[in-house]
């Protein structure tokens, strides 16, 4: 399909994003064009003699490329092309960087005890789906579709995010746009997020990849004289409490975490005139919606901890050490008493029996020891970890289409003649092939279920649950490499 459309026969190019097609002097032009369109088909008239060719891609590459009208039940207007070849051309390949993240995705995902996949189709209609670049099963049903936009998706990039997003939200995915250009961060059609244009192999790395745009801590404060900002309502101060959103960098492994943990959330932030949309903790989600509804704003976790560490008692060690050996005083003076500085104690009255008393030592803590996992929930981690590999390594040995492909030559480059792109013929897969990729998915699915949905995790929440979660993922990787490796030598 494509937006452009050149009629050979009028010599002019029609715009479908366009209720008049760009062509405010040729009232209905849509109506005549397709209403003649279907009468062709009716006749049986060829594609090729109907006079409308694609006018954006193809015909930039020099390729005559016939195409067709099309209305969908929506009333959405469609030109189509005759051939699949053609329509392939408007797809451009993924690139590695593009492939790096989803896989990175799938992997912190993983790391985090949720269970992810890319190029994901949902059924939203009999005949109608939604492609997802990498979804991720989170909390309670929480559905995050990642989409990655990398500097490869074009000078203007992508015309259709929102409508994209808004399909998405309808039909109960969290959208969560990633990007390396500073231009679609700054947009706010939706929720984006940013790193830094990095190659594909240190993005393929287990190692901190920053996000540095798209995550906001918000900032509470009262409109008074002590207050840092400008009132953003009048030109004095209001008394009122205000919202100030400061941005926050976020490692991405732990953006993908805590969304699908539901810790990490969307939020339209109303600033002015305009909405600006990012990614806030839940804490402060709550927050900001208990002050657009008129509630008292409860203090966030980092004012709680300032206000703990206000007092004048010092948390660090001493910057000096006690003398080991008290020196002998004067026998007409009283001995003194050390306050410690992080408490002063109530005075007490001090005896000669106290002052030559030894100090007693202090009772040992006890050591904060976390209990084992369940044995069925080890073994049914153990197991999710088996499966994973073995669809992974299934995965890779299949050919490249499910179903009997053609494939297509690759494109010579003009300077260099290399030849890039391309794809060979595929046989496609057989009905075997088909039901172990099927029984493995099933599998790993019941088992993500299983795992997710364990009475284990009812007495964790937060931070405790996400970090049990990846020490159930460690240790079980590691066990299930053991085994592996057992199995191997025997």
């Amino acid at each position: 399909m494509a937006n452009i459309v050149w009629h050979t026969k009028f010599g002019i190019e029609l715009d479908l994003t366009r209720d008049d097609l760009g062509h405010e002097t040729l009232p209905n032009l849509w109506e005549t064009l397709y209403q003649t369109d279907r009468l062709y088909a009716a006749r049986n008239v060829p594609v090729a003699e109907r006079g409308l060719q694609c006018g954006g891609v193809c015909r930039k590459a020099g390729v005559t490329a016939w195409m067709y009208l099309r209305m969908r039940a929506n009333g959405r207007r469609e030109a189509v092309h005759e051939r699949a070849e053609d329509e392939d051309r408007h797809h451009a390949a993924l690139s590695d960087e593009h492939k790096a993240y989803q896989e990175r995705i799938v992997r912190a995902a993983e790391s985090g005890g949720f269970s992810a996949d890319n190029e994901v189709r949902t059924s939203v209609g009999p005949r109608s789906w939604i492609q997802t670049d990498t979804l991720v099963q989170g909390e309670g049903g929480l559905r995050i579709g990642w989409e990655v936009q990398l500097s490869t998706a074009g000078v203007q990039g992508p015309r259709s995010v929102r409508a994209r997003a808004s399909r998405a939200a309808k039909h109960g995915i969290t959208p969560a746009w990633h990007t390396d250009r500073g231009d679609y961060a700054s947009r706010n059609d939706v929720h984006w997020t940013r790193s830094d244009h990095l190659p594909a192999d240190v993005i393929a790395k287990s190692g901190d990849l920053r996000v540095v745009s798209g995550f906001r801590v918000l900032d509470f404060w009262k409109c008074d004289v002590r207050a840092l900002y400008r009132c953003p309502d009048t030109q004095s101060r209001c008394g009122k409490t205000h919202t100030t959103p400061k941005p926050r960098d976020v490692f991405f492994d732990d953006l993908v975490r805590k969304t699908a943990a539901g810790l990490i959330v969307p939020v339209e932030f109303r600033g002015g005139s305009r909405t600006h949309r990012f990614w806030v903790t839940d804490r402060d989600r709550d927050r900001y919606a208990d002050l657009n509804n008129g509630l008292p704003v409860l203090p966030s976790a980092e004012t709680e901890d300032h206000d703990q560490k206000s007092s004048g008692a010092s948390r660090r060690a001493p910057t000096c050490r006690p003398h080991t050996a008290t020196p002998a005083m004067p026998s007409h003076t009283a001995p003194l008493l050390s306050i410690p500085a992080q408490a002063a104690a109530p005075r007490q009255e001090v005896t000669s029996a106290s002052a030559t008393r030894p100090p007693q030592p202090s009772a040992p803590q006890p050591a904060v020891v976390e209990a084992p996992f369940p044995d069925d929930l080890r073994t049914a981690q153990i197991r999710l970890h088996q499966a994973t590999t073995e669809l992974v390594t299934l995965g890779r040995s299949l050919p490249w289409s499910v179903d009997p492909h053609d494939g297509w030559p690759g494109r010579e480059h003009s300077r260099t003649g290399e030849i890039t792109g391309g794809k060979p013929p595929s046989p496609g897969w057989t009905d075997e092939q088909k039901a172990a990729v099927h029984r493995l998915r099933q599998e790993c699915l019941a088992l993500s279920m299983t795992v997710a949905e364990h009475a284990y995790w009812q007495s964790l929440s937060g931070e405790s649950l996400v970090q049990r979660r990846m020490e159930l993922k460690a240790a079980t990787r590691t066990e299930t490499v053991s085994a592996v490796d057992v199995t191997a030598t025997v």
